[in-house]
């Protein structure tokens, strides 16, 4: 951590320096969290060493875990300027269906929703049977809490390829019966992801249905079923998940 008090009146210095100020007051910020969220391994770097740790726990931890990035759907697409650049030239010369559909995966997973979703919206404007720009108009409706409008959505490719997107379509569907007030669907939609997925997604937001109509055994099934199979999980997959181990340790 900056050395404040180093006996040789650089205390003054630091203090008329507003960038040290920020620097260290990151790093502070970025080392309660870390202790919050029990990173402790995290924490010791984040307090003990440069504001550098600090950022790369900003980017790597906290960043996804508290809502500024979109989590839970891996869309496809490149996520670069250029990579922008060059379907907003492809738009402007052929206005292509699939050239506003991959435009549309790279802002919705940038965050940029309202974006993401005028794209998926010109993608079926052009090819109204695309069961992708369906989908991901569905996911992206969901993320912007617009429930009704991506039911339909949803409910279509889902009723088509209950298998869409490796299972993220149901997943999203069952979320939004959820919102909607429709446990019970939301429990069969849930368990049908699960017939054919293990995600941790699943199995939290499931156990948090069965705990809302009491059937505490039911519910201590899935969340052990995630934690319990966390330590022998692909690191990209620890890392996916970390969100709702989290959930699952505090609801068991």
């Amino acid at each position: 951590m900056f050395d404040v008090f180093s006996g040789d009146g650089s205390y003054l210095n630091y203090i008329s320096s507003p960038l040290l100020l920020v620097g260290v007051l990151f790093q502070l910020w970025m080392g309660v969290d870390a202790l919050r969220r029990r990173e402790w391994l995290w924490a010791f770097f984040i307090l003990f060493f440069s504001v550098f740790s600090a950022l790369l726990y900003f980017f790597m931890v906290y960043r996804a875990e508290s809502g500024l990035a979109t989590r839970g759907f891996d869309l496809p697409g490149a996520h670069s300027r250029q990579r922008i650049k060059e379907l907003q030239a492809q738009i402007h010369h052929l206005d292509k269906p699939h050239h506003h559909l991959q435009l549309g995966d790279i802002y919705f997973q940038r965050g940029k929703l309202p974006f993401a979703e005028k794209h998926y919206r010109a993608s079926l404007e052009r090819d109204p049977a695309d069961r992708d720009a369906r989908a991901h108009l569905g996911q992206c409706l969901l993320r912007q809490k617009k429930f009704a409008e991506a039911l339909p959505l949803l409910e279509s490719v889902a009723k088509e390829d209950e298998k869409h997107d490796y299972g993220h379509t149901l997943m999203a569907l069952a979320e939004t019966a959820a919102a909607l007030n429709q446990p019970e669907v939301a429990i069969q939609l849930w368990q049908r992801v699960l017939a054919h997925h293990s995600y941790s997604r699943a199995r939290v937001q499931l156990a948090e249905l069965y705990l809302a109509k009491g059937e505490k055994e039911k519910a201590r099934e899935q969340l052990r079923e995630v934690i319990d199979t966390d330590p022998h999980a692909p690191a990209f997959d620890r890392q996916r998940n970390r969100v709702w181990l989290r959930r699952a340790k505090k609801l068991l």
